[in-house]
């Protein structure tokens, strides 16, 4: 029999610090990883029969109280109702301060159970253990948890970070490809900002989710240290966190005018796309090529044929706008983000239409 694999240990240097932890058979290993006496599992309805109900029972042979909160699958979840109801059924069971609640799935799992542990009894201890490629590149690491609006996405949400991130890759394995795809996403969306020998993995026999355990790994460690570093030099982004939404201005829009029917691995690879055209008008560096690879190695749906303004109410309500500035995230160079504050009307129009153009006689042209 080989010998198990070590596990990559990735740490994200907040207060308190904490272990983004990386390996094959994790989720077997997390009740001894998280001893605690009350345990609450969020997580949704198609991960419940495959992941979840075992993690259960596992923590309830190690003595643990542990209740399984199923919620439906899908970013309606994301929402002040199901917030609400999750919240009550932990008061019901009376837990106390000192249980811990683990979100295990998605990106909207992470998202959903981390805001419940920031907010039941004023805060309790969080776990988050992403079973998807986007939620273990991007939300399930660096505390940022939310709920979504009828206005906008994550309009609703805390910084609360997490006592342990546990990144099992042999999920993976029984992810459906299409949402792997998806994960990509944000995977290459960190090369582009930080990572840019990571972009030769948008090519064949690259990123792929039968890479094996050692492969994939290695990739996702190295790729969840950019998040982790930028988190630990600002945490509530005030600065360069914000370098993470590269690609999001528009890609929240589309989640957004689409009520989340474009889903957001889909909505940022168009995102990426429109930001690479808008720094290449200014002069930046020339990341067109990259942001379209990254359009086909997700394969989004076709594009709807929104009319810009339809998308700049949303846009209007981004995070990272100060004082009604808008602010988007370009690249002066490959791995050398920066954040500008003087986009006009018309860049963003012409940024557009380029890119409408440049989808026509795809199988993501706009329909």
């Amino acid at each position: 029999m080989a010998d198990p694999q070590p596990l990559l240990r990735v740490p994200v240097q907040v207060e308190p610090p904490y272990e983004v932890l990386v390996g094959p058979g994790l989720l077997r290993q997390l009740p001894e990883l998280v001893p605690a006496a009350q345990v609450a599992i969020i997580t949704d309805s198609n991960i419940a029969p495959v992941h979840a109900e075992g993690l259960a029972g596992a923590f309830r042979q190690r003595g643990a109280r542990c209740e399984l909160l199923v919620v439906p699958p899908g970013e309606g979840s994301k929402s002040v109702t199901v917030w609400a109801d999750l919240l009550e059924r932990l008061a019901a069971a009376a837990f106390s301060r000192d249980c811990v609640v683990i979100g295990l799935g998605g990106g909207v799992i992470t998202d959903l159970a981390g805001f419940v542990a920031a907010s039941y009894l004023r805060g309790v201890a969080y776990v988050s253990v992403p079973t998807s490629l986007l939620g273990m590149v991007d939300a399930g690491v660096g505390g940022k948890t939310g709920l979504n609006l009828q206005a906008g996405k994550n309009l609703v949400g805390a910084f609360w970070q997490p006592r342990l991130v546990a990144i099992d890759v042999d999920t993976l394995v029984s992810l459906p490809q299409r949402q792997f795809r998806l994960g990509a996403a944000e995977f290459f969306k960190h090369a582009l900002i930080d990572r840019p020998e990571q972009l030769a993995l948008l090519g064949q026999d690259g990123l792929a989710q039968d890479a094996g355990p050692a492969a994939l790994s290695r990739w996702l460690a190295d790729n969840i240290a950019v998040k982790a570093g930028i988190v630990a030099r600002d945490e509530r982004e005030n600065g360069v966190r914000a370098h993470l939404n590269f690609g999001h201005t528009l890609a929240h829009a589309l989640e957004g005018a689409s009520r989340h029917q474009l889903e957001h691995g889909e909505a940022v690879a168009y995102g990426v796309l429109f930001a690479a055209l808008l720094g290449r008008a200014r002069g930046l560096v020339d990341v067109v090529g990259q942001a379209l690879q990254l359009v086909e190695f997700v394969q989004p749906q076709p594009l709807h044929d929104y009319p810009f303004d339809e998308l700049t109410p949303f846009m209007a309500r981004d995070k990272k706008n100060r004082s009604g500035v808008q602010r988007f995230v370009l690249l002066a160079r490959l791995g050398q983000p920066v954040v500008v504050d003087d986009v006009t009307a018309a860049e963003l129009g012409n940024a557009w239409r380029e890119l409408r153009g440049l989808l026509e006689g795809t199988p993501w042209e706009a329909k």
